[in-house]
This record gives C-alpha cells, structure tokens and sequence, in this order.
C-alpha cells in the first residue's frame, strides 16, 4: 500500500563504493578511533598506523578523506552520507557495549571479593568475640568457684 514511500536501494557510484569499502575497512581494524561531535553533526576516524583520517561532516553531507600525501573532501548524495553515518554509528555502539560489558564484569568480579572478603572478616571477627567468650566465662567459672 505505501510501496511509494520506502527508499529504493541507492546503487553507489564507483566512487561511493570505493569510499565505503575504505570506511568499513578502517571499522574493522580495532586501532582505528572513532570521535564523534553529536552537536556539530561530525565524525571522524582515525588511524595512526595507517596514516589514515576520515572527518565526516553529516550536516553537510560531506565526506573528507586525508592521508599523509593526500586530503580530499567532498561533498555527497544525502543518502550515501547517511548510510556511511549508519554503519560508523553501529560500529561506535558495539565499541561501546564491549566497554560495558567489560567494565560490568570487573565490577561484579570487584563486588564478590569484597563480599568473600567481608565474609572472611565476619567470621574471624565472630570466632574472636566466641573465644572472648568462652575465655570470659571460664573466668567467670573460676571466680565463682572462689566465692564459694
């Protein structure tokens, strides 16, 4: 019923395709950083080993590509721009739940040695105030026995 309102697949020139087969390579490379300036609407990448930068301005719809010869900028079909965004976006989200879940599991690995620790403490302090005690009423014991 509303065919009309889905976007046909965008077929990328050999150019676009070119570009976001060098973007989704450099996301694949765990060295490459991703910076994003939500308020100004930029993105980068970037990767020192490669010697290779990508600034992405989405409010303009261009695309910059630098190297340590070149730097090339220029501006692109709407959504081509958007598509790029997508997958530098989705690839930023999974960085971050992988820090998540790192940072989740050494919290709750920190939370159950302090929660053995106190544990151990507990008891120790339990077994100490259980001979002090015992080591009371024996005393108390023998001070009774001498009233007698």
């Amino acid at each position: 019923m509303f065919s009309f309102l889905k976007r046909k697949p965008k077929v990328y020139s050999k150019i676009e395709n070119h570009i976001f087969g060098i973007i989704t390579e450099l996301l694949k490379v765990g060295s490459t950083d991703i910076n994003v300036d939500e308020l100004g609407g930029k993105y980068y990448l970037s990767n020192e080993e490669q010697h290779f930068k990508v600034t992405i301005l989405s409010n303009d719809y261009v695309i910059r590509l630098t190297n340590t010869r070149d730097s090339v900028a220029e501006k692109y079909d709407r959504y081509f721009v958007e598509d790029v965004l997508r997958i530098v976006k989705e690839e930023k989200h999974r960085r971050m739940e992988l820090i998540y879940v790192s940072i989740t599991n050494s919290i709750e690995k920190m939370a159950e040695r302090l929660h053995n620790t106190l544990i151990e403490s507990n008891e120790f302090g339990n077994e100490k105030i259980r001979r002090l005690e015992s080591g009371h009423l024996e005393n108390r014991g023998d001070q009774q026995k001498i009233k007698f």
